[in-house]
């Protein structure tokens, strides 16, 4: 069986969207789905038509939270042995060589990356680079643009 790693933050958010989805949305689209087989005729009724929609998308993203929650693998880097590597659920500060421009991220599971938040997917370009080095070291990754030479300047286990 396929383990999702997440950090413990990652899986109380998708704890928390699991349980917003069966008590709010569901409930409110059964109503949506009444409220459109009240107007009558199925067949030409696109009210209807748009709920039974939206309910199959509700349904399925239920169905991939409860998936995921079941095989969590949550990891904590604070519990990780500090060895300075560059391992899931640290922040990583680097510097781009081509640019001088200094990054910091969190490398965390694909549910929780958020580029606006500082937090990276594990198997993102630059985390797969950035995985098992050291401070001081220097790796390289492809982005759309180029190769992207970084260094990686510190490896934080507190989160």
């Amino acid at each position: 069986m396929n383990r999702t790693p997440l950090t413990s933050n990652g899986f109380d958010q998708l704890k928390e969207e699991l349980h917003l989805l069966k008590t709010q949305e569901r409930p409110a689209v059964i109503q949506l789905i009444a409220e459109a087989r009240a107007h009558g005729d199925l067949s030409e009724n696109a009210e209807y038509d748009a709920a039974k929609e939206k309910q199959s998308m509700l349904e399925g993203r239920i169905q991939d939270l409860e998936n995921k929650i079941s095989t969590a693998e949550i990891i904590n880097p604070t519990e990780l042995q500090r060895d300075g590597r560059v391992v899931f659920g640290v922040i990583v500060t680097f510097i781009d060589l081509n640019t001088d421009e200094q990054f910091k991220y969190q490398i965390v599971g694909e549910d929780e990356a958020n580029i606006r938040e500082g937090k990276i997917s594990y198997v993102s370009p630059i985390a797969r680079a950035l995985i098992g080095k050291i401070e001081d070291d220097i790796t390289e990754f492809d982005i759309p643009s180029g190769k992207r030479e970084v260094q990686i300047v510190k490896v934080e286990y507190e989160v």
